[in-house]
């Protein structure tokens, strides 16, 4: 079977599965079981493919199928224009994630000192680092319960030439550091019992990066109760929202009004709210 025959059997299958954008991905997988650009697989499109790499690409087509989303077979994800490596063990970044690190980066001094909570991949740590770092003096600090998250983390650090200082903390657990400028997070922020109701794909990635407990709010409660003590006077709190949940939010913050002013909300280019930003008083 030659390229040609190859890419429109695995275009077909995924279409046959309603696979949402199924020849994308189908030209994506085998791009990667090839190691072809897609330039390539079209210009060699009537090379002949050995059997190994036919059953992997079949292999690979029914992941897809049965839900493994594609990045998790490829281990890589794009986000802020950087390759992130990801696997099981982290949330894949998602575009509308980048409107948090572009107003993170909105407000960055000279001499910033910032920390990422729940950073997962580390792509929010990274994104701002790699950004900021050539404008001010930068010092980032990213934390997550999960250890093979930090060091999945750390290899996206390391590839992306990023110095981040990472830490193993069930959120402020472990975070001995104060003063920080700013503190950003994307956090869970899933109702539990609307998990299983998520498309399949989603339902791959791990619960504990996507369960918010019952409501969804548990951690936007702890960042209010405990935020302010790490982050200076004049600091900012940053934190991504599901597009339901911006009123429920700001109540959780207005509740420490004596600690915090300037709560305002942030819609991403979808026009959909996103980002929850507070001022530390």
């Amino acid at each position: 079977m030659n390229i040609q025959e190859l890419r429109k059997k695995g275009r077909d299958k995924l279409i046959k599965a309603n696979v949402y954008e199924a020849n994308i991905k189908a030209d994506i997988l085998l791009q990667y079981v090839l190691g072809m650009t897609k330039t390539e697989l079209i210009s060699n499109s009537l090379s002949e493919v050995k059997n190994s790499e036919e059953e992997k690409y079949i292999e690979y087509l029914e992941q897809i199928v049965k839900g493994k989303p594609i990045q998790y077979i490829t281990n890589i994800q794009e986000f802020m224009k950087l390759n992130f490596y990801v696997d099981e063990n982290v949330l894949i970044p998602q575009p509308d994630t980048e409107i948090l690190v572009e107003e993170t980066l909105k407000k960055i001094n000279e001499k910033s000192k910032i920390l990422d909570l729940c950073t997962g991949s580390g792509a929010i740590a990274i994104s701002i680092e790699h950004y900021a770092k050539s404008k001010t003096k930068l010092e980032i600090f990213a934390s997550d319960i999960s250890k093979e998250a930090i060091e999945i983390a750390k290899k996206n650090a390391e590839y992306n030439n990023a110095n981040i200082k990472f830490i193993l903390s069930n959120m402020f657990e472990n975070i001995h550091e104060k003063e920080f400028d700013m503190l950003v997070s994307n956090p869970p922020y899933i109702e539990r019992n609307i998990i299983p109701t998520l498309s399949k794909e989603v339902q791959s990635e791990p619960q504990i990066a996507l369960d918010g407990g019952e409501d969804g709010l548990d951690y936007y409660r702890i960042i209010a109760k405990e935020g302010y003590k790490y982050v200076k006077l004049g600091g900012y709190i940053l934190v991504e929202i599901g597009y339901n949940k911006k009123e429920s939010v700001i109540n959780i913050f207005n509740k420490y009004k004596e600690k915090y002013t300037e709560i305002k909300c942030i819609k991403d280019l979808n026009k959909q709210d996103r980002v929850i930003e507070v001022k530390v008083k």
